[in-house]
């Protein structure tokens, strides 16, 4: 396992644009050596700014959504047309421009379908069996949460003892309680993992993620090729900066 990269942006807004056009050459480059990409998409705002870029990029014909299979790295669970759910956002911006194939959108199940939010777990880790991520896109919370794994949380505690791909998560800190999440067993066996973070309130969590602090949940997601995090100079406030003059 490398060590992470670490990407800085003057702020949210060149961050998103500059990893969204990264992302898109990215797709493009692995659609000329295989015919569909497997791309996990993250909860948050800096997540859903990034489907606005990829979402405006679409003319330029980079890449072919139709080969795009969808996942979600978590989803809080509510009903299927609530528009908190991860996936109406990001699906109302990416549908609107891209050409996506319905049967390629891996949306975690709503409360319509059931009311057990470990059922809906379940049935996402088996939908998603043995499907390894091209990228996974995470957003780093202020408390240092990934996915919907809180620190000091019974979703942190747990990774340690679990090899369920994904777990339903009843008393989340954050409105609503109810989530789905993915494990770290099914993240860290993504070939890439992208970190986000904007803003200062997120300078405490980039510091201890990078550090490697363990109480800290964004230290542990990591990509079997490379891990890459994207960072804003309010995010990056903690973080040594190093300036070479010639």
């Amino acid at each position: 396992m490398s060590a992470p990269r670490v990407f800085r942006y003057r702020d949210g807004a060149e961050l998103a644009a500059h990893a969204g056009g990264r992302l898109s050459a990215h797709l493009a480059q692995l659609q000329r050596h295989q015919e569909f990409v497997h791309l996990c998409l993250a909860g948050g705002p800096t997540g859903l700014e990034l489907c606005h870029q990829l979402a405006a990029l679409a003319p330029s014909g980079i890449f072919d959504a139709s080969r795009l299979h969808l996942w979600w790295s978590t989803e809080r669970f509510v009903d299927t047309t609530d528009p908190v759910r991860f996936s109406f956002q990001t699906l109302s911006v990416l549908a609107a421009t891209l050409p996506l194939v319905p049967s390629h959108i891996h949306a975690m199940p709503p409360r319509t379908g059931t009311t057990d939010v470990d059922d809906a777990a379940f049935a996402y880790a088996e939908e998603l069996g043995g499907t390894v991520f091209d990228c996974c896109l995470l957003d780093v919370g202020e408390d240092g949460h990934v996915a919907s794994i809180f620190p000091r949380h019974s979703s942190f505690t747990a990774q340690s003892k679990t090899t369920l791909l994904a777990s339903g998560v009843t008393d989340a800190p954050y409105d609503p309680p109810e989530r789905v999440t993915l494990n770290f067993s099914a993240i860290n066996r993504s070939r890439q993992v992208w970190l986000f973070a904007s803003g200062a309130d997120k300078r405490d969590a980039v510091r201890a993620g990078l550090e490697g602090d363990p109480r800290c949940p964004a230290t542990y997601p990591h990509g079997t090729e490379s891990t890459l995090w994207f960072v804003d100079e309010a995010a990056a406030q903690s973080l040594p900066y190093f300036r070479c003059d010639l």
